[in-house]
């Protein structure tokens, strides 16, 4: 390979995935490592002395790296992050416990509410106030505030959230007490609401505050730990993280604002399947993720993942919106399942079949990886039907206990007084609809239906089961890319530079100054633009888009719309109209629209960003059957001998009948009875069902 190459490194739940890129001829080496939990930046570099190894690749060759992590994620979940203050307006330190005063669960009578990142004693109040203008009411007590600090400081605390009463109209008071807490304590890491969140909603503004300061000082160290530690063994590139936009930026962002890389992982798995299907000539797809620990979903409209403007972190009820933290970032729209290739499988209470969300995750894992996993999963049923192969996981590089698993899923079907075969087909069925339920609802939710998009697969699992949940949804294509088992990773070698940037506009649209408004996207437009250009960006190709919270006065939501460059009343009238349209099915005559916020993002291509993939040995010629194996299909309701193939040995334009098995190192594509299998001109297979 010749330089410049890119690294990319997926840390998730159960394995960590690398894979080196050389832009200039789309060649790509990939290596999945074994997740250390306890340490995860060992399994990186022992996964990249690995990779290095079997590419015969020199790290100085390598340009730059690109990294999603879950570090930070899990540092909400389990409560590991600094210890934190919140330093707010008077009367506001509950903030964080009052919450919406909205219950999740309506009828549960022990309800159990997130709990707060900052203990009661460690939230203390500043003397001030602004009004909802921004116009100073109290002005802020400097004496007092720091009196304040300094008793948050003699507790221990390492990092300060500040977040100030309509502070994102005014950052006045914020910026003041930042200034002069630097200078008394000038170790201490501070977050200010007006530059992490300056939108309305108190609640979620500090919330969203409170977790970045929380993760902010775990973020600093293990960044400058894992630049050190690339550089010790020779990689000369620089680091940029991926964020949960699905854009990358560089690290001193990344420091600056650890919270917005909280879904970093899982974009990067949209970001893939909007890649791939845009080769694949497909502008609606359905991006399927399924790794060992969650399976997550994301609709691709027009060649591009839907962007949200929030999402909820560390749940207390993983699936049930509400139970969580509310975060106000720009993150890629996620539909998350308790599903993946760990997921435990047990007899309920009622004594029907339950599967996940618990996860065996990387350890011990699933029986099969004879690492002390006892109870039953999904890779250890997928193996029993004959969707594995035991002497070809991982392409061979890890050993497999195919007859443990069988003992551990006829335990389970003994108990529900089933044979051992449907007990693991029921297994794999259930997690199927599991997925396929939670698809139906957020298309439906989005005023879209399932049979507009092809489903793409990605991840470790997906490919197993991609081909049985797009059945469910009466989903006709499937197409499974090369590399899918490392998908994510990919995924982010292609992404590109992406900021965004929000402002509180809270104003009727009849009576707005459009120069105003203009001036403030001006002002975000120049912030976001810096920030990308220190990625090292293509600036000459950069891309600015505007966009708008808006909703008729009145009322308690609002939606983003698009709008174009010259504003006028009339076309932002007609653009919200247009978009409330789509989401609700009519717009109520003779309704007034206000500006909530405005938006930008910004993007730009970065240098080394593959426009093609291939893979050593992709369309060798070779002779691509390698035998047959008896497989388990439901619709038979019996295992039928079918054809498995070595997918890198398929040369473009071939043309198949399903059944089949498609094998790769990393993951295996299944495709039943019915289908119509060709493969890609790019690489990817593609399987029609046509009866």
């Amino acid at each position: 390979m010749s330089a410049p190459l890119s690294l990319g490194i997926d840390i998730g739940g159960t394995f960590t995935d690398l894979v080196v890129l050389n832009p200039n001829d789309g060649r790509a080496i990939i290596w999945k490592e074994s997740t250390t939990p306890d340490d995860p930046a060992r399994g990186t570099m022992l996964g990249l002395q690995h990779l290095l190894k079997k590419g015969n690749i020199a790290p100085a060759s390598i340009g730059r790296v690109v990294h999603a992590t879950t570090l930070f994620t899990n540092a909400l979940i389990e409560r590991k992050g600094a210890l934190t203050g919140l330093l707010t307006t008077a009367g506001f330190a509950d903030v964080l416990e009052i919450g919406r005063e909205r219950k999740y669960e309506l009828y549960d009578l022990f309800l159990e509410m997130p709990k707060p990142l900052v203990a009661r004693p460690l939230r203390r109040e500043a003397h001030e106030r602004l009004a909802p203008d921004g116009q100073v009411e109290i002005p802020l007590d400097m004496e007092a505030m720091v009196r304040e600090v300094a008793f948050l400081v003699d507790a221990g605390v390492t990092s300060l959230a500040i977040c100030f009463l309509h502070a994102y109209a005014n950052p006045i008071h914020e910026r003041m007490a930042a200034e002069a807490i630097r200078q008394r304590f000038p170790s201490l890491s501070i977050t200010l609401s007006s530059d992490i969140a300056p939108e309305i909603r108190e609640y979620p503004r500090c919330v969203t505050t409170v977790a970045n300061a929380y993760v902010r000082p775990i973020a600093e160290i293990y960044l400058e730990n894992l630049e050190r530690a690339l550089k010790q063994v020779g990689v000369a590139g620089s680091l940029f993280l991926m964020l949960s936009n699905g854009g990358l930026t560089h690290v001193a962002e990344a420091k600056r604002a650890p919270v917005q890389l909280l879904e970093s992982g899982p974009a990067a798995g949209a970001l893939a399947g909007a890649w791939f299907g845009r080769h694949a000539g497909l502008d609606r797809v359905l991006a399927f993720d399924m790794g060992g620990t969650t399976a997550k979903l994301a609709l691709v409209d027009d060649g591009e993942p839907l962007v949200a403007w929030g999402f909820e972190a560390a749940r207390t009820k993983r699936f049930l919106r509400g139970s969580g933290l509310p975060i106000q970032i720009a993150t890629v729209e996620l539909i998350e399942i308790g599903a993946g290739g760990g997921s435990i499988a047990r007899r309920s209470d009622l004594g029907t079949l339950h599967v996940g969300p618990e996860s065996a995750g990387a350890q011990p894992g699933p029986v099969c990886y004879a690492r002390g996993g006892q109870e039953p999963t999904v890779t250890d049923s997928d193996l029993s039907l004959g969707y594995l192969n035991a002497d070809f996981f991982l392409g061979g590089a890890m050993q497999i206990d195919l007859a443990g698993a069988e003992r551990a899923l006829g335990s389970l079907a003994s108990s529900m007084g089933l044979e051992a075969l449907r007990g693991a087909s029921g297994i794999h069925d259930v997690v199927n609809e599991n997925m396929a339920g939670a698809a139906r609802v957020a298309i439906a939710e989005r005023g879209r239906v399932p049979q507009d998009y092809a489903l793409l697969a990605t991840g470790g699992a997906a490919p197993v089961h991609a081909w049985h949940v797009a059945r469910k949804l009466e989903i006709k294509r499937v197409i499974c890319p090369p590399g899918a088992g490392a998908g994510s990773t990919i995924g982010m070698l292609m992404a590109p530079a992406r900021i965004d940037r929000v402002a509180s506009f809270n104003m009727p649209l009849a009576s707005a100054d459009l120069s105003a408004v203009d001036a403030i996207f001006f002002g975000l437009e120049k912030d976001g633009m810096a920030v990308i250009h220190e990625t090292g960006a293509d600036m000459a190709k950069a891309r600015l888009r505007r966009l708008a919270d808006m909703r008729y006065i009145g009322q308690g939501f609002e939606i983003t719309v698009m709008l174009d460059a010259e504003l006028d009343q009339q076309g932002i009238l007609a653009a919200f109209e247009t978009a409330y349209g789509k989401l609700f099915g009519r717009t109520p005559p003779g309704a007034a629209v206000q500006f909530v916020a405005l938006r930008v993002s910004v993007t730009a291509l970065m240098p080394g960003a593959g426009g093609k993939l291939r893979l050593d040995g992709q369309g060798s010629g070779d002779s691509a059957l390698k035998g047959y194996r008896d497989v388990y299909y439901a619709d038979l309701e019996e295992k039928r001998s079918t054809p498995v193939y070595d997918r890198y040995a398929l040369a473009p334009g071939t043309h198949i009948t399903g059944p089949a098995v498609f094998e790769e190192n990393e993951s295996t594509f299944i495709v039943g009875p019915g289908a119509r299998i060709s493969l890609l001109p790019e690489g990817s297979i593609m399987a029609e069902y046509v009866s």
